[in-house]
Protein backbone atom coordinates (compact mmCIF):
# COMPACT_ATOMS: atom_id res chain seq x y z
CA UNK A 1 0.00 0.00 0.00
CA UNK A 2 2.01 3.00 -1.17
CA UNK A 3 1.66 6.20 0.06
CA UNK A 4 1.14 5.23 4.02
CA UNK A 5 3.34 6.87 6.59
CA UNK A 6 3.23 3.77 9.18
CA UNK A 7 3.33 0.14 8.09
CA UNK A 8 0.96 -2.31 8.41
CA UNK A 9 3.71 -5.07 9.92
CA UNK A 10 4.35 -5.65 13.26
CA UNK A 11 7.12 -4.89 13.61
CA UNK A 12 8.80 -3.46 10.18
CA UNK A 13 12.04 -3.84 8.49
CA UNK A 14 14.84 -1.67 10.05
CA UNK A 15 14.88 2.01 8.05
CA UNK A 16 11.22 1.48 6.68
CA UNK A 17 10.28 3.57 4.29
CA UNK A 18 7.11 2.16 2.21
CA UNK A 19 4.71 -1.27 2.44
CA UNK A 20 4.28 -2.44 -1.21
CA UNK A 21 0.88 -3.60 -2.69
CA UNK A 22 -0.69 -6.68 -1.25
CA UNK A 23 0.28 -9.43 -3.49
CA UNK A 24 -3.01 -10.43 -4.36
CA UNK A 25 -3.64 -6.72 -5.32
CA UNK A 26 -4.05 -5.97 -8.82
CA UNK A 27 -1.10 -4.77 -9.75
CA UNK A 28 -0.81 -1.03 -10.93
CA UNK A 29 3.14 -0.96 -11.92
CA UNK A 30 4.07 -2.60 -15.07
CA UNK A 31 5.99 -5.99 -14.24
CA UNK A 32 9.59 -5.92 -15.14
CA UNK A 33 12.27 -8.35 -13.95
CA UNK A 34 15.84 -6.61 -12.87
CA UNK A 35 17.55 -10.32 -13.82
CA UNK A 36 16.38 -13.59 -14.09
CA UNK A 37 18.02 -16.87 -14.00
CA UNK A 38 15.26 -19.13 -15.14
CA UNK A 39 11.56 -18.40 -15.81
CA UNK A 40 8.65 -20.85 -17.18
CA UNK A 41 5.08 -21.53 -16.54
CA UNK A 42 6.19 -23.60 -12.98
CA UNK A 43 8.68 -21.90 -11.27
CA UNK A 44 11.05 -18.90 -11.91
CA UNK A 45 14.37 -18.09 -10.32
CA UNK A 46 15.75 -14.63 -9.46
CA UNK A 47 19.30 -14.07 -8.47
CA UNK A 48 20.07 -11.26 -5.97
CA UNK A 49 23.73 -9.67 -6.10
CA UNK A 50 25.26 -7.47 -3.73
CA UNK A 51 26.52 -4.53 -6.08
CA UNK A 52 28.56 -2.67 -3.47
CA UNK A 53 31.90 -3.01 -1.52
CA UNK A 54 33.56 -5.92 -3.57
CA UNK A 55 36.42 -3.60 -5.25
CA UNK A 56 37.06 -2.71 -1.38
CA UNK A 57 36.99 -6.75 -0.30
CA UNK A 58 39.48 -7.45 -3.30
CA UNK A 59 41.52 -4.33 -2.01
CA UNK A 60 42.01 -5.29 1.54
CA UNK A 61 42.63 -8.72 0.42
CA UNK A 62 45.53 -7.85 -2.10
CA UNK A 63 47.02 -5.85 0.81
CA UNK A 64 46.39 -8.52 3.63
CA UNK A 65 48.49 -11.15 0.93
CA UNK A 66 51.46 -8.47 0.44
CA UNK A 67 52.18 -7.78 3.94
CA UNK A 68 51.65 -11.60 4.94
CA UNK A 69 54.70 -11.84 1.85
CA UNK A 70 56.90 -8.89 2.90
CA UNK A 71 56.60 -10.32 6.64
CA UNK A 72 57.65 -13.46 6.00
CA UNK A 73 60.59 -11.68 2.71
CA UNK A 74 61.61 -9.85 5.38
CA UNK A 75 61.90 -12.25 8.38
CA UNK A 76 64.01 -14.99 6.17
CA UNK A 77 66.27 -12.25 4.73
CA UNK A 78 67.16 -11.12 8.15
CA UNK A 79 68.40 -14.41 8.86
CA UNK A 80 66.15 -14.79 11.84
CA UNK A 81 64.37 -17.74 10.08
CA UNK A 82 63.98 -20.68 12.76
CA UNK A 83 60.76 -22.70 14.23
CA UNK A 84 61.39 -21.26 17.34
CA UNK A 85 62.22 -17.62 16.07
CA UNK A 86 59.13 -17.52 13.39
CA UNK A 87 56.39 -18.84 15.50
CA UNK A 88 57.69 -15.93 17.98
CA UNK A 89 57.55 -12.90 15.57
CA UNK A 90 54.77 -14.19 13.20
CA UNK A 91 52.66 -13.98 16.82
CA UNK A 92 51.47 -10.19 15.95
CA UNK A 93 50.62 -11.30 12.67
CA UNK A 94 47.93 -14.10 13.37
CA UNK A 95 44.86 -11.89 12.97
CA UNK A 96 46.31 -10.17 9.71
CA UNK A 97 46.64 -14.02 8.35
CA UNK A 98 42.60 -15.37 9.66
CA UNK A 99 41.19 -12.03 8.12
CA UNK A 100 43.12 -12.04 4.82
CA UNK A 101 41.92 -15.56 4.19
CA UNK A 102 38.07 -14.76 5.36
CA UNK A 103 38.43 -12.14 3.05
CA UNK A 104 39.79 -13.92 0.04
CA UNK A 105 37.35 -16.83 1.16
CA UNK A 106 34.72 -14.43 0.82
CA UNK A 107 35.76 -12.69 -2.58
CA UNK A 108 35.97 -16.19 -4.34
CA UNK A 109 33.77 -18.93 -2.95
CA UNK A 110 30.68 -16.86 -1.00
CA UNK A 111 27.56 -17.47 -3.47
CA UNK A 112 27.15 -14.86 -5.17
CA UNK A 113 23.81 -13.92 -6.11
CA UNK A 114 22.11 -16.24 -3.89
CA UNK A 115 19.23 -17.04 -5.61
CA UNK A 116 14.92 -17.04 -4.98
CA UNK A 117 12.60 -19.67 -6.37
CA UNK A 118 9.11 -19.17 -7.13
CA UNK A 119 6.77 -22.06 -7.74
CA UNK A 120 3.39 -21.08 -8.89
CA UNK A 121 2.10 -24.33 -8.51
CA UNK A 122 2.68 -24.75 -5.15
CA UNK A 123 2.24 -20.91 -4.24
CA UNK A 124 6.00 -21.54 -2.33
CA UNK A 125 8.95 -19.67 -1.84
CA UNK A 126 12.78 -21.02 -2.18
CA UNK A 127 14.87 -18.85 -0.06
CA UNK A 128 18.72 -19.63 -0.99
CA UNK A 129 20.81 -18.76 1.76
CA UNK A 130 24.43 -19.74 2.96
CA UNK A 131 25.48 -19.58 6.32
CA UNK A 132 29.14 -18.16 6.77
CA UNK A 133 31.37 -18.32 9.79
CA UNK A 134 33.74 -15.55 11.16
CA UNK A 135 36.44 -18.76 11.17
CA UNK A 136 37.67 -18.92 7.47
CA UNK A 137 38.29 -22.84 7.20
CA UNK A 138 34.73 -23.84 8.54
CA UNK A 139 32.01 -25.06 6.42
CA UNK A 140 29.68 -22.32 5.48
CA UNK A 141 26.20 -24.44 4.86
CA UNK A 142 23.61 -23.69 2.57
CA UNK A 143 20.02 -23.25 3.68
CA UNK A 144 17.04 -23.17 1.73
CA UNK A 145 14.02 -21.45 3.26
CA UNK A 146 10.35 -22.40 2.16
CA UNK A 147 8.37 -19.97 2.79
CA UNK A 148 3.94 -19.67 1.36
CA UNK A 149 3.53 -16.85 -1.00
CA UNK A 150 0.46 -15.82 1.13
CA UNK A 151 2.19 -14.95 3.92
CA UNK A 152 4.49 -12.84 2.48
CA UNK A 153 4.64 -9.03 2.26
CA UNK A 154 6.82 -6.70 0.22
CA UNK A 155 8.89 -3.52 1.94
CA UNK A 156 11.09 -0.96 0.48
CA UNK A 157 13.57 0.68 1.86
CA UNK A 158 15.20 3.68 1.01
CA UNK A 159 19.41 3.33 1.39
CA UNK A 160 21.73 6.62 1.88
CA UNK A 161 24.82 5.43 2.53
CA UNK A 162 27.99 6.72 0.78
CA UNK A 163 28.63 3.06 -1.11
CA UNK A 164 25.13 1.80 -0.86
CA UNK A 165 22.57 4.27 -2.42
CA UNK A 166 19.35 3.07 -3.76
CA UNK A 167 16.58 1.09 -2.63
CA UNK A 168 15.81 -2.12 -1.38
CA UNK A 169 13.31 -4.19 -1.19
CA UNK A 170 12.51 -6.92 1.90
CA UNK A 171 9.97 -9.72 1.69
CA UNK A 172 8.53 -9.76 5.19
CA UNK A 173 7.31 -13.42 6.35
CA UNK A 174 3.85 -12.95 8.30
CA UNK A 175 1.85 -15.39 10.57
CA UNK A 176 -1.11 -16.37 8.27
CA UNK A 177 -3.47 -14.25 8.20
CA UNK A 178 -1.74 -11.83 10.43
CA UNK A 179 0.52 -8.99 9.90
CA UNK A 180 2.86 -9.84 12.62
CA UNK A 181 6.44 -10.64 10.89
CA UNK A 182 8.14 -13.76 12.30
CA UNK A 183 11.15 -14.03 9.45
CA UNK A 184 11.90 -11.93 6.95
CA UNK A 185 14.63 -12.01 3.58
CA UNK A 186 16.09 -10.01 0.53
CA UNK A 187 14.23 -9.97 -2.29
CA UNK A 188 16.59 -7.15 -4.68
CA UNK A 189 19.45 -5.49 -2.99
CA UNK A 190 20.19 -2.00 -3.59
CA UNK A 191 19.09 -1.08 -6.49
CA UNK A 192 19.66 3.12 -7.75
CA UNK A 193 15.79 2.97 -9.55
CA UNK A 194 12.92 3.09 -8.10
CA UNK A 195 10.74 2.22 -10.67
CA UNK A 196 12.94 -0.96 -10.98
CA UNK A 197 12.00 -1.99 -7.54
CA UNK A 198 8.68 -1.45 -7.94
CA UNK A 199 8.34 -3.42 -11.40
CA UNK A 200 9.90 -6.24 -9.82
CA UNK A 201 7.66 -6.90 -6.86
CA UNK A 202 4.52 -6.08 -9.03
CA UNK A 203 6.31 -9.04 -11.44
CA UNK A 204 6.87 -11.39 -8.69
CA UNK A 205 3.10 -10.74 -7.83
CA UNK A 206 2.04 -11.02 -11.10
CA UNK A 207 3.51 -14.72 -12.12
CA UNK A 208 2.43 -15.65 -8.74
CA UNK A 209 -1.21 -15.02 -9.57
CA UNK A 210 -0.27 -16.79 -12.67
CA UNK A 211 -0.36 -13.75 -15.12
CA UNK A 212 2.55 -13.65 -18.19
CA UNK A 213 5.27 -11.53 -16.67
CA UNK A 214 8.48 -10.96 -19.60
CA UNK A 215 11.71 -13.22 -19.85
CA UNK A 216 13.33 -10.10 -20.92
CA UNK A 217 15.30 -8.43 -17.97
CA UNK A 218 16.51 -5.45 -17.41
CA UNK A 219 19.95 -6.76 -17.18
CA UNK A 220 22.00 -8.87 -18.68
CA UNK A 221 25.35 -7.80 -17.97
CA UNK A 222 27.94 -9.74 -15.45
CA UNK A 223 27.51 -8.14 -12.18
CA UNK A 224 30.65 -6.60 -10.33
CA UNK A 225 30.57 -9.67 -8.06
CA UNK A 226 32.07 -11.61 -10.58
CA UNK A 227 34.21 -14.77 -9.33
CA UNK A 228 35.86 -17.46 -11.53
CA UNK A 229 34.10 -20.17 -9.67
CA UNK A 230 30.81 -21.79 -9.13
CA UNK A 231 29.17 -20.42 -5.76
CA UNK A 232 25.86 -21.68 -6.10
CA UNK A 233 24.66 -25.05 -5.80
CA UNK A 234 21.37 -26.23 -4.68
CA UNK A 235 21.03 -29.24 -2.55
CA UNK A 236 19.92 -32.15 -4.71
CA UNK A 237 16.51 -32.67 -2.80
CA UNK A 238 16.05 -29.14 -2.37
CA UNK A 239 16.25 -28.77 -6.21
CA UNK A 240 14.24 -31.34 -7.19
CA UNK A 241 11.41 -29.80 -4.88
CA UNK A 242 11.77 -26.24 -5.59
CA UNK A 243 10.47 -26.91 -9.44
CA UNK A 244 8.22 -29.85 -8.57
CA UNK A 245 4.83 -29.78 -9.86
CA UNK A 246 2.37 -31.13 -6.75
CA UNK A 247 0.27 -33.89 -8.21
CA UNK A 248 -3.36 -31.54 -6.93
CA UNK A 249 -2.18 -29.30 -9.75
CA UNK A 250 -1.86 -31.60 -12.62
CA UNK A 251 -4.94 -32.11 -14.30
Amino acid sequence: MMGRRTSRLIKPVRGWSEDLPDPEEEQRVYPRLIRVNEINDVWMEIPRYVNHGWCGQWLAGFIGMFCIGLFILIDISVGLYSKESFSTSAMPFIPLIFLTFWIIRTVLFSARGAPIRFNRKQQKVYVYEQQRSLWPWARWPVTIKVFDWADIQGERVEMSGHADWGHRVYCAVCRPGTYQVVDRFVLTWTVGSIHDVYGLWSACCQYMQGKAVSDKPLRTDTPPDWTPFRTVRWPEDMDKASRAVPEWSIK
